[in-house]
């Protein structure tokens, strides 16, 4: 105990062993689903869609391992699934790369993201966001969030003419995620410790029995061929990069995790109690920063796209987490599915999404802390908020919300709340946005 004390300081963080070890479980029961959903879309790259798993198990578990012990922040690493998305479905798909050439260009990033951390770039760039625009970042986090969780419980549903539309609520899923919700929240209200881990496992359980999810067959589970990413590891190629040119998807990649990432990170801190409110800065954030490089380049080595900061670690911090044993407990965990992968799949995504919409209403507090009265700053947050969960990328609506606040802030003649970072931010996400 006293040597986790040192490394973690809990009483420092105002937390326990027993919280932070809750917290961590169910920061992994929230964040698990990457297992299933980011190897379909690695295997659509042309990665084998078992080596992709364990490919994503490792660079899970090696990311929030150097999450846990040099930042101490508590927040899960993994492969982000937007980055994951764009790796799969335009670097290797229309622009017609092969995953091993993508893998460099993730590698190239992490470089990149490390000399920008530390040459405190980053952290500079992080500190030029408007207080308000960050408390509108927690917001948009929130819906994000909630948004997530409807989708995969059914409560939302795509439809042809209105792009979304109410789900057939009758439906076990997408009733079940709803009475999850009622009960986390009425567990919460009643200050009832473990509120969410208790939700998700009684609903899973209901939907057992229930039959809205198949009976786990026991007799079948086995672990895989193999524990190592034999398949993946070190399948950089560099010369492809350097062929296509390395400007172009080097820097695509940059930005989408560059404010991804700092987007989470601001959004999450904040949750966590680790920022000043009044200046802004993030406790901790400098080691957060060089960790998130670090798992950059070792994702592209072990064989997923960039790994990055996950929302769901919101969960956590909800249950209490403030430590870098959230990310820990992930990891062990993440690991430990190598030997019993499919256990994993008997808590249905019903069961998740419930915690997913409670943590999207918890972030939403954080919208009494945004300047209304002066419109100037409130329109700018308003689109950070919208386009967030609208665009269904952080990165996305973090731009456009600080583009605009950059534009109308010159428009409406403030240009003294404005300087030449913010200025420079803005004008690197118009590039963005037009080079995609």
């Amino acid at each position: 105990m006293e040597l986790l004390e040192k490394i973690f300081k809990l009483t420092e963080k105002n937390t326990t062993l027993r919280r932070e070890l809750l917290a961590g479980l169910t920061g992994f029961i929230t964040v698990c689903y990457v297992l299933f959903v980011v190897p379909a879309m690695l295997s659509d790259a042309g990665m084998n869609r078992e080596a992709a798993t364990i490919a994503v198990i490792w660079t899970t578990a090696l990311a929030s391992t150097i999450m846990a012990f040099y930042a101490n922040f508590p927040v899960i690493v993994a492969p982000g699934l937007g980055i994951c998305a764009f790796f799969a479905y335009y670097v290797c798909g229309p622009m017609g790369l092969s995953w091993q050439t993508g893998l460099a260009a993730v590698f190239c990033s992490g470089v990149i993201f490390l000399l920008l951390t530390v040459t405190k770039v980053r952290e500079l760039i992080i500190d030029a966001v408007p207080i308000d625009i960050k408390h509108a970042i927690v917001v948009g986090l929130g819906c994000f969030i909630a948004f997530i969780g409807m989708k995969n419980a059914g409560i939302i549903v795509s439809d042809p003419s209105t792009f979304v539309a109410f789900g057939h609520i009758t439906e076990w899923p997408p009733l079940l995620a709803s009475v999850g919700v009622l009960i986390i929240a009425a567990l919460m209200i009643r200050q009832v410790k473990g509120a969410m881990i208790i939700g998700i496992i009684l609903i899973t359980i209901v939907g057992l029995l229930v039959g809205a999810s198949p009976m786990p067959d026991f007799s079948t589970m086995s672990a895989p061929s193999t524990l190592l990413p034999t398949e993946t590891f070190a399948q950089l190629d560099f010369g492809g990069v350097f062929e296509y040119g390395i400007v172009t998807i080097v820097f695509t990649l940059t930005m989408v995790d560059l404010f991804d990432n700092m987007g989470t990170l601001i959004g999450l801190s904040m949750r966590a109690k680790l920022m000043d409110m009044k200046t802004g800065k993030v406790e901790g954030l400098s080691k957060a920063l060089i960790s998130d490089s670090f798992a950059t380049m070792g994702s592209g080595i072990i064989g997923t796209p960039t790994a990055t900061s996950y929302v769901e670690s919101a969960a956590a911090i909800a249950e209490g987490g403030r430590t870098g044993i959230v990310p820990l407990v992930s990891a062990v965990l993440f690991l430990a599915c190598l030997l019993v992968l499919p256990i994993v799949q008997i808590v249905p995504s019903y069961a998740t999404a419930a915690a997913l919409i409670v943590v999207g209403a918890l972030m939403m507090q954080s919208v009494m802390h945004i300047n209304f009265k002066d419109f100037s700053t409130a329109m700018p947050a308003f689109l950070t908020i919208l386009t967030m969960p609208l665009t269904f990328n952080v990165a996305t609506g973090f731009g456009l919300g600080f583009i605009s606040y950059v534009l109308i802030k010159i428009l409406s003649g403030k240009l003294d709340e404005l300087n030449l970072i913010t200025v420079l931010i803005a004008l690197a996400f118009g590039i963005n946005f037009v080079l995609r």
